[in-house]
């Protein structure tokens, strides 16, 4: 008599209690938010968010773009019946020797103090503080921090105290006695200086999250094998960063690019040498009630806001194939 054949436990043994329960609970786990919620239930959870870009965002900025194809003005006729006139205010902008001046100022203020001061002095700064811990690491960023949370007049009437040329602090510190009239003598480099002071802290707290996902194992094999803090910096750190350089770059320059604050401390002087774009809007629709060329403007403004996003989101795509 043969013997019978010796079956397998893990092909007859029977299914193990909950089986199914767990197989089922690890089908419901991979379901989309949209699939557990249905459609309904998730657009109410993204509506409230639709809603407020809708508000503050999309219709402003449809309705300046409607604005900027008239010839709005704050009195006059024109003023109860607008006309549209097209890209007339467009076509009259780009020919105005006095926008192309604010266009030329603005370039220079946002790469002087955003992408070369904000983003440089913050990624040093990030990195020269990059192995202080505990209470020496907080203090140091409340520190930094506290010029970027003061509100914008407070820290231009500081400046301005600083830089005046009769009482002002700088003079007061440097030898000789000097009465040098900083607003007026040097005023590109003032608010330059001004905005980089005020803005660091911000890309210095970027900078510093970025640098915690840097892996410490490729830094130690670096220094290992000789590396100095500035081959490590140029050969691991910004390779393994640029992502979040390419951010941080993004977002100081449209916040310098759209930035009013110098107003304050110079009012577009002397003779339009600081007149950045939102200046030049503010002097043309409000003093001169041009709304509608206004508008325009700040359509050419958009327009050039969203050509920078865009630049950006193609390098990153680049960096990320």
């Amino acid at each position: 008599m043969s013997p019978s054949p010796v079956r397998s436990p893990a092909v007859d043994a029977p299914p193990a209690p909950g089986g199914k329960g767990r197989a089922r609970e690890d089908a419901g786990s991979q379901r989309s938010p949209a699939e557990v919620l249905g459609v309904k239930g998730a657009a109410s959870f993204v509506a409230p968010a639709v809603g407020i870009v809708g508000v503050f965002l999309i219709f402003p900025a449809l309705w300046t773009l409607y604005l900027g194809i008239t010839n709005l003005r704050l009195t006059g006729l024109a003023a109860a019946e607008p006309q549209v006139v097209g890209l007339d205010n467009v076509t009259q902008a780009l020919s105005d020797p006095s926008f192309l001046n604010a266009l030329w100022v603005t370039a220079i203020f946002v790469l002087g103090s955003a992408v070369i001061g904000q983003t440089v002095l913050g990624l040093g700064l990030a990195w020269l503080f990059r192995n202080w811990h505990g209470w020496g690491r907080q203090a140091l960023e409340v520190l930094v921090i506290f010029a970027w949370i003061i509100p914008g007049s407070v820290v231009a009437f500081l400046w301005i105290a600083m830089l005046d040329g009769e009482s002002g602090t700088l003079n007061a510190l440097l030898p000789g006695g000097v009465g040098i009239e900083w607003l007026l003598t040097y005023p590109m480099l003032s608010i330059i200086v001004f905005n980089i002071w005020r803005g660091t802290a911000f890309a210095m707290l970027l900078f510093g999250a970025a640098l915690n996902t840097v892996p410490p194992s490729h830094l130690e094999t670096a220094r290992l094998a000789g590396a100095g803090a500035w081959r490590q910096l140029v050969d691991i750190v910004l390779p393994t960063i640029r992502g979040h350089i390419l951010t941080a770059l993004l977002l100081v320059s449209l916040w310098t690019f759209n930035l009013f604050t110098p107003f304050l401390l110079t009012r577009g002087g002397p003779n339009f040498q600081t007149e950045v774009l939102p200046i030049y809007i503010y002097r043309v629709a409000i003093s001169q009630g041009e709304l509608g060329f206004g508008a325009a403007i700040g359509a050419i403004m958009l327009v050039i806001n969203l050509a920078i996003a865009l630049v950006y989101i193609h390098v990153l795509s680049e960096r990320a194939a």
